[in-house]
């Protein structure tokens, strides 16, 4: 019986094997699980990561995002499921000097230089002395902190090290970057400026991994998405076939003001959010979105018509209201 067993789980293992390979994945989580007492902080989890693309780990504070990265990274034991990496077309555990690592929680040293700290947590991932400092000195201009490259790290404001550990993940050129809330402290302007470089990293072919509770703001930078609510998978996929998918549509008019637009509320498959003179916010969830906006144009003099699919923030609360679940803000 012992041996049936083995077999049978070198057959699961070896086709879970010829699966990854054979869809250039990065990494690969299957069935992972991890429990602190009888509370199930991650449940169950199966997602993957190709090559150069940016999947978004997705849900509200306390879902089990930073639990289910620490596990990645080997930070966590793992109570059950596995996580798999394939660097140069070959199965392995996880190698630091090919993967970036954003904490959530600061990694660096405060009683140490900015430029210290990257040249010595560069030279952990087998980056040499001299280039980690070259570079660094180049990131930190970049990102306008050359001016306190000799600064300890203490005496920078939170956003300033957020910035220093971004650099930090990236510096040693991984293939896979794990970023854990990689906006937090950040100002709208900073957090643009994490955007394009995100873009930059997956342009040059690297693989990202985003974990993050503001779901409106990182969507745009993610092809595919994992959302996970109590620690368990909502909603996973290709964000364009998510949101295509979803049943209601986002309609925004602005229309005459004389104009009655009380006639809105009868059209079936309507839901109102706001409606006023000059203007409604709907969503619908009927059959034809050209029938309803000849409806409209028909009976109101419009300015202007946005029709778009939902935020991710409110397909994800949508969906884990139909599902009976509660969730925490996201």
């Amino acid at each position: 019986m012992a041996n049936l067993n083995l077999e049978k789980a070198k057959q699961k293992w070896f086709g879970f094997e010829r699966r990854f390979l054979q869809m250039t994945t990065v990494l690969a989580v299957e069935e992972l699980s991890k429990c602190y007492g009888q509370k199930k902080a991650v449940d169950n989890i199966s997602f993957k990561v190709h090559r150069g693309e940016v999947l978004g780990l997705l849900g509200p504070n306390g879902a089990g995002k930073t639990t289910a990265i620490r596990m990645i990274m080997g930070i966590l034991p793992v109570d059950r499921g596995k996580v798999v990496f394939s660097f140069n077309g070959s199965l392995s555990p996880i190698e630091k000097s090919m993967v970036g690592y954003l904490p959530e929680e600061r990694g660096l040293y405060d009683d140490a230089r900015v430029i210290d700290n990257l040249v010595y947590l560069s030279g952990l991932k087998n980056k040499s002395p001299h280039e980690a400092r070259r570079e660094g000195e180049a990131w930190l201009k970049r990102v306008g902190l050359a001016d306190y490259k000799n600064q300890r790290l203490d005496k920078l404001s939170k956003g300033m090290q957020q910035k220093v550990q971004f650099i930090a993940s990236i510096l040693h050129k991984p293939q896979l970057v794990l970023l854990d809330e990689p906006f937090s402290g950040l100002d709208p302007v900073n957090q643009d400026f994490f955007k394009e470089i995100i873009r930059e990293l997956q342009a040059a072919g690297v693989t990202v991994l985003l974990s993050a509770h503001q779901m409106n703001l990182v969507e745009e930078l993610c092809d595919s998405i994992f959302l996970i609510n109590h620690g368990r998978e909502v909603l996973s996929g290709k964000l364009q076939d998510i949101k295509r998918s979803y049943k209601e549509s986002s309609v925004e008019l602005h229309f005459d003001p004389s104009g009655d637009s009380s006639f809105i509320k009868e059209i079936p498959g309507m839901r109102i959010l706001k409606l006023e003179p000059g203007q409604a916010i709907l969503r619908y969830s009927g059959a034809s979105i050209n029938e309803l906006l000849q409806q409209i144009g028909s009976r109101l003099t419009i300015a202007e018509i946005t029709v778009r699919k939902p935020p991710l923030h409110e397909i994800f609360i949508e969906t884990v209201k139909e599902r009976g679940e509660t969730h925490e803000s996201a």
